[in-house]
């Protein structure tokens, strides 16, 4: 898989990108967990995301965030990360400008980037939020969140407990205009460790198959 460098707002940033055949290929960018805490764009949520999107025909992009691995910078509560995530949406879109659809997949801290990001780019059609946080961040900038999406966590997160996503799955359920998928995966932690990596995969890729043959937001 291809490393590729591109510039952030910070200085460079490090990534894998892998490209389709077809240039009229759908794109996805995958963000990874806290990056105090471990995360990277190796994460195993990060990397089975991005190979799921790849199976489905997309062209994808994963990359640390500021100050992780080779990506210059620190971290930046969130407010750089956001920007990290602009960035490499523009570097993908630059190589990719025939895509007619555009994802954003994020797990944990990167599913909170994500659902900022959908706020700021109205083309992406459809998000991916694996085990949001929403016990620890305010989601309440989703109003109202502008595509259809598919959030999933594990019924045992001790990290991200289940309570507090169903409370944001509810609080977006009351929108008009848009769909919110809401699965649990049955006795999955937060880092979906195995068997549950299989189903996590299984079913973004079901979900994402069916959007795509949809022409609806």
């Amino acid at each position: 898989m291809p490393e590729v460098i591109f510039p952030g707002p910070e200085g460079r940033l490090e990534g894998r990108y892998h490209p389709q055949k077809d240039r009229d290929a759908p794109i996805a960018i995958v963000l990874h967990p806290h990056p105090q805490f471990g995360g990277t764009m190796n994460n195993r949520v990060v990397y089975n995301l991005h190979y799921a999107f790849y199976e489905m025909g997309f062209t994808v992009l994963r990359f640390n965030f500021r100050g992780v691995g080779r990506s210059q910078g620190e971290y930046d509560q969130g407010v750089g990360e956001l920007s990290d995530a602009a960035a490499a949406l523009d570097y993908l879109q630059s190589m990719n400008s025939n895509a007619k659809h555009c994802w954003v997949a994020g797990f944990s801290f990167g599913a909170w980037i994500g659902m900022q990001l959908l706020m700021r780019r109205p083309e992406i059609t459809g998000f991916i939020s694996v085990a949001p946080l929403a016990n620890m961040y305010d989601f309440s900038f989703l109003a109202p969140c502008p595509s259809s999406g598919l959030i999933i966590n594990g019924s045992a997160d001790r990290v991200a407990p289940p309570a507090d996503t169903v409370g944001l799955v509810n609080k977006l359920h009351e929108q008009k205009g848009i769909t919110i998928t809401h699965e649990v995966v049955d006795g999955a932690g937060h880092f979906f460790e195995d068997p549950h990596m299989e189903t996590l995969t299984g079913t973004v890729k079901s979900y994402v198959g069916r959007r795509l043959t949809e022409t609806t937001r």
